[in-house]
């Protein structure tokens, strides 16, 4: 049964099995997720789902809630922290699952290493098995889940439970009654995106929260599906058209998928990356200006085209990063899309008018390349009548094209500037926690409290 061969992998993972290098990238995407959580700070969705958990929760916990400098249970402060984190559009993706782990893995991780006082490899173990366990999911489902389910918030619930189950403990019996009630509340759908509202905050905070939240009732003998990945009433019955059951152990325990996992260089949704960075491309090359430019065609897959597609008039800055017009308007003028600017140009004119004359276009090549290799492809036509193509195989962030930890670092120190949610001295001091958090016996507070 492919769910119990998920769950016993992800009961007994031992951080000595893991490679080396595969821990080294945990810490980098470690440290990359923190930067994207302080970014949410500020933000009104995630101030939303702070004031819920406030409200629900205790006043005080031994979990550490990062936006706010306070504590609670470490299912609220999961819950927050899985918010904060996917509202920059900063956090990392896994291609070809098409998913966000750290955003609900590493919340997890974090609550529940803090309140029982777990150590730094205990929670890298941890990351790792729900990295694992999450990715595996998000190919399994396959592209036609992707259409209309976030998979993020689907597939991340069992990413959480996995997560969750490894710091309590759980038996490989356990673990699979864990996924099973994590499955049956996996939910997520992009319908949101067509009217700006805070929906993607709300997949995060809730697959966090219902993967460790199952976690815990298995531990406690509650009982979960069997079989909720491949059952025939499961998550591929009732989610999928394409499903594949062997994509779930594919390489279980020799392929590490977490390694796989890539960073994003702009802020915005990694489905207008590859575009972005095969437009900079061209216009570095042949010394282009934003107003230089008449029309930009981006040959993309599918996935873009659904996601993308619906966001023709973006009215927010977060449904902004979900409109490939405003982020080629951004990169072109801005030379990147960045945060600030994405606060400041969203919608000014310069950006509109670029926007209009962005076009996408399913490319063959391209779309049979998804979502191993998001290939981006543009053709630019120039005022003085040049056309123009661009061409990049590996994005910026992408294994191949990685950050370094100094690129990971300066990242994390922008986004909380930008936020305000902590100083530099505060973030440096935390980086140069979690750069070496293998060595730690005990996983502490990250931040200090609220002066």
């Amino acid at each position: 049964m492919t769910t119990a061969s998920l769950a016993r992998f992800a009961a007994e993972l031992r951080f000595e099995d893991i490679p080396t290098p595969v821990v080294r990238r945990a810490e980098d995407l470690l440290v990359d997720w923190f930067g994207s959580a302080i970014a949410g700070h500020g933000t009104r969705p995630v101030e939303t789902i702070a004031a819920f958990a406030r409200a629900m929760g205790p006043a005080e916990g031994a979990s550490e809630v990062l936006v706010g400098r306070g504590t609670s249970s470490p299912y609220f402060a999961a819950m927050v922290n899985a918010a904060a984190s996917h509202v920059a559009e900063q956090d990392d993706v896994h291609n070809g699952s098409v998913f966000h782990p750290a955003t609900v893995v590493f919340p997890v991780a974090l609550a529940w290493a803090q309140a029982l006082g777990a150590s730094g490899q205990q929670l890298l173990t941890a990351a790792v098995a729900g990295y694992e366990v999450g990715i595996r999911v998000g190919e399994f489902l396959g592209r036609s889940h992707y259409k209309v389910f976030h998979t993020t918030g689907t597939a991340g619930t069992l990413a959480a439970a996995a997560t969750a189950g490894h710091l309590l403990g759980l038996d490989a019996v356990r673990m699979q009654h864990a996924f099973g009630s994590a499955g049956t509340q996996a939910a997520g759908l992009w319908e949101f995106l067509r009217t700006a509202a805070d929906s993607k905050q709300l997949h995060t905070a809730h697959a966090a929260a219902a993967g460790l939240m199952a976690a815990s009732l298995a531990r406690d003998g509650f009982t979960g599906a069997a079989q909720i990945l491949e059952g025939s009433q499961g998550m591929a019955a009732g989610m999928s058209s394409d499903a594949d059951a062997r994509k779930l152990t594919d390489g279980l325990g020799t392929r590490w998928a977490l390694a796989e996992t890539s960073f994003k260089y702009h802020a915005s949704c990694r489905h207008t990356h590859p575009a972005a960075d095969a437009l900079l491309a061209v216009m570095q090359a042949h010394d282009l200006r934003a107003d230089d430019i008449a029309e930009v065609q981006t040959q993309v897959h599918q996935g873009a085209i659904d996601v993308l597609g619906p966001v023709v008039d973006p009215a927010t800055v977060h449904q902004s990063k979900f409109s490939m017009g405003t982020v080629l308007a951004l990169v072109a003028r801005f030379g990147q899309a960045g945060l600030a600017e994405f606060d400041a140009h969203f919608r000014d004119d310069a950006t509109r008018a670029f926007h209009d004359r962005v076009r996408m276009a399913l490319d063959a090549e391209v779309d049979a390349a998804y979502p191993r290799r998001w290939i981006g492809k543009v053709t630019v036509r120039t005022r003085d009548g040049r056309v123009l193509e661009g061409r990049v195989d590996e994005p910026k962030g992408d294994p191949g094209n990685t950050l370094s930890r100094d690129e990971i670092t300066a990242k994390a120190l922008r986004l909380a500037a930008f936020s305000g949610g902590a100083s530099e001295a505060e973030m440096r001091d935390a980086i140069g926690a979690l750069w070496r958090v293998a060595d730690a016996a005990k996983v502490g507070r990250l931040l200090g409290a609220q002066a």
